[in-house]
């Protein structure tokens, strides 16, 4: 399987011959740092931030929470998370 591919999801589910569900992308922007953005999928939420973070010498347990809630589809705690933490998060579809 081609590299693309695992990334994609484009794998095919049990040999029924259809593409598996791909898994969802977010675009997660740094708003310090203008023009530096990722998408990612939600388990990658909390380590592309704390990355990020570490680069300022800054630690957080908000990067696990946020994670989770991208993950959890709650905008409302995303968005107010994000702004803590000084990153915007998105759904890419």
């Amino acid at each position: 399987m081609s590299f693309s591919r695992k990334l994609f999801g484009a794998t095919r589910a049990g040999g029924s011959g259809r593409p598996t569900a791909a898994v969802p992308l977010y675009r997660v922007t740094d708003v310090l740092h203008d023009g530096r953005a990722v998408n990612v999928p939600a388990r990658e939420i909390a380590s592309t931030v704390a990355g990020w973070l570490a680069e300022l010498g800054v630690r957080s347990p908000l990067v696990e929470q946020l994670e989770r809630a991208v993950d959890a589809g709650d905008w409302p705690t995303a968005y107010a998370i994000g702004q803590h933490l000084s990153v915007k998060v998105s759904s890419t579809s």
